[in-house]
């Protein structure tokens, strides 16, 4: 598109200059619009599902590979790097290319990484061919997105995002599960291949189904005048995050000089990437969205849903398998249950945003977020039983539809219909980021919270405590009549010692739950911002086409 395809009119204005808005605002797609959004889900859920797969399966990737334990943990790393600069790219390349074309390309790229990477003979080809897939995989989720957008009616979307959302939550929750049940059953290597039948199908389907609106259309032109020094500033920001953010707890963050190094990486390449893309003609990121007070707040309101989603999706299967001692497997089952309540819920929060304004359906959502974590950090100890697992996952998932559809069915009030493609990547880009931070964050902060309480608790354990020499001597004369007399203390002061660890854990846990409930609270605040309109309503619509 020209660079005057990338101006936009100033917040509430309409600017209406396009001889043929009629004919686009009539536009509507040839096949049923929920085909294309089943097609475009089936392509997304891929994706996603590749974001977590491959977690469980590193240490048998490591060791078929003669790789160690850390080494394995870049497999995760360079998908992610890649993925998070692909993903606010989508615009641009839509531009250059179509919008069809370039999720075309990119379920063909990442179908054919994805072979590549479970034929991989070595670590350094796997993680070329991860980038590759990484890459691939970034365009997918906001073309998704954008499509569905623009397919249906502003007041139908919250409908089409309920499938949408479905997919972006769902996915990565039952991906340790499948991964750890194929890697067990199968090989490693399958969690890539059983890609290459999905993207087939969604090849086809694609190609049949889906055309590019009137509104869309390819300039060529673009790709001779990319703007390298934007791309560059976006690459080393999001190398930098994500490496950060992947290697600060084995690093110990900021007493770390490579830490240092990567996130002075990520300021100086996002403060590079902020200044330079808006005076730049024709930026690759259409960094002037952001005049949209709306469309601002729900950028930042998705980062911190995508966080608190990621959060809970990483905390409760670590607290299973970790201090619960529950396998891969098992720990998956307990988060199945959130799955169906996310089915059931998802299609009432979409109908609900097409007759209720977004904030209000935020504020409830957020709310019930709130009494969520409260009710979690309550549940969450060391005897908690499969079943109150199973319901937490529930209760976890109930406020999330309201979250999401709302936010995201909210970006598009008031945007131009041209920037749908850039709209989409920036709100996927910042669910991504928003959700790499806080599961570094509360990750950090459990560790550093645990600490706490085991200092606290040691200082129970005192020759003067009646209670911990009665405890001591009752042990001791247990493991003495098992393990010989002069064992008994040793074994016993151990065995305190290892409750006390599981102890401090959990309740490391529990405090960040809490944490978690009063950020909840804090965003409900901010929800109050978004816009009265309901979707379809008010300044803007997609109205001001230029």
């Amino acid at each position: 598109m020209s660079a005057a395809a990338n101006a936009l009119p100033a917040p509430g204005e309409v600017t209406v200059t396009n001889p043929q808005v009629d004919a686009h605002a009539a536009w509507k797609p040839r096949v049923n619009p929920w085909l294309i959004a089943m097609t475009v889900a089936l392509a997304a859920f891929m994706e996603v599902l590749d974001t977590s797969i491959a977690n469980v399966a590193l240490p048998h990737i490591a060791g078929s590979l003669g790789a160690s334990t850390d080494e394995g943990t870049w497999v995760l790393t360079s998908y992610l790097v890649a993925n998070a600069i692909v993903l606010p790219l989508g615009g641009w390349a839509s531009n250059v290319m179509g919008r069809r074309n370039f999720f075309v390309m990119c379920i063909v790229i990442f179908t054919i990484s994805s072979f590549l990477c479970g034929a991989a003979p070595s670590l350094p080809l796997l993680l070329l061919f991860r980038v590759m897939q990484g890459a691939g995989g970034g365009g997918m989720q906001p073309m998704a997105q954008a499509i569905m957008a623009d397919s249906f009616e502003p007041h139908k979307r919250g409908q089409a995002f309920a499938l949408y959302g479905l997919v972006a939550v769902l996915a990565p929750s039952i991906g340790p599960t499948m991964g750890g049940w194929i890697t067990d059953n199968f090989s490693w290597r399958w969690i890539f291949f059983i890609n290459i039948p999905v993207g087939i199908l969604a090849f086809i389907l694609v190609t049949r189904l889906v055309d590019d609106p009137p509104w869309i259309k390819p300039d060529r032109s673009l790709l001779r005048r990319m703007d390298y020094l934007g791309l560059s500033f976006l690459t080393i920001a999001m190398g930098g995050l994500q490496i950060m953010l992947d290697k600060g707890e084995e690093n110990d963050w900021f007493s770390s000089p490579f830490i240092c190094t990567f996130a002075f990486l990520f300021v100086f390449g996002m403060a590079g990437l902020f200044y330079w893309e808006w005076n730049h003609k024709t930026p690759l990121i259409n960094i002037k969205l952001f005049k949209y007070k709306n469309f601002a707040i729900c950028c930042l309101l998705m980062a911190l849903v995508g966080g608190v989603l990621n959060a809970s999706t990483v905390m409760q299967p670590q607290f299973m398998q970790q201090l619960l001692g529950w396998t891969a497997t098992t720990s998956g089952l307990a988060l199945t249950a959130g799955g169906f309540t996310l089915v059931l819920v998802m299609p009432l929060a979409g109908i609900a945003t097409g007759k209720v304004a977004a904030r209000w359906l935020a504020v409830l959502g957020f709310t019930l977020f709130f009494f969520t974590y409260r009710y979690a950090a309550a549940i969450t100890n060391l005897d908690m039983t499969f079943g109150q697992s199973s319901w937490l996952r529930v209760v976890q998932m109930v406020p999330l539809p309201f979250c999401f559809i709302s936010i995201t069915n909210a970006a598009y009030v008031g945007m131009p219909k041209e920037q749908s493609n850039q709209v989409a990547g920036l709100i996927n880009f910042a669910r991504n980021i928003g959700g790499s931070i806080l599961i570094a964050l509360t990750n950090a902060q459990v560790t550093t919270r645990a600490m706490w309480h085991q200092q606290h608790l040691q200082s129970a354990m005192t020759p003067g405590s009646i209670a911990f020499q009665q405890h001591t001597q009752a042990l001791t004369g247990f493991f003495g009549g098992v393990f010989g007399g002069p064992n008994g203390n040793g074994l016993a002061l151990a065995s305190i010692y290892n409750q006390l660890n599981l102890q401090a854990q959990a309740q490391g846990y529990q405090d960040v739950y809490k944490e978690l409930s009063w950020m909840s609270l804090c965003l409900v605040l901010l929800a109050f911002l978004l816009s009265k309109n309901k979707p379809g309503e008010g300044a803007g619509a997609g109205a001001g086409v230029h």
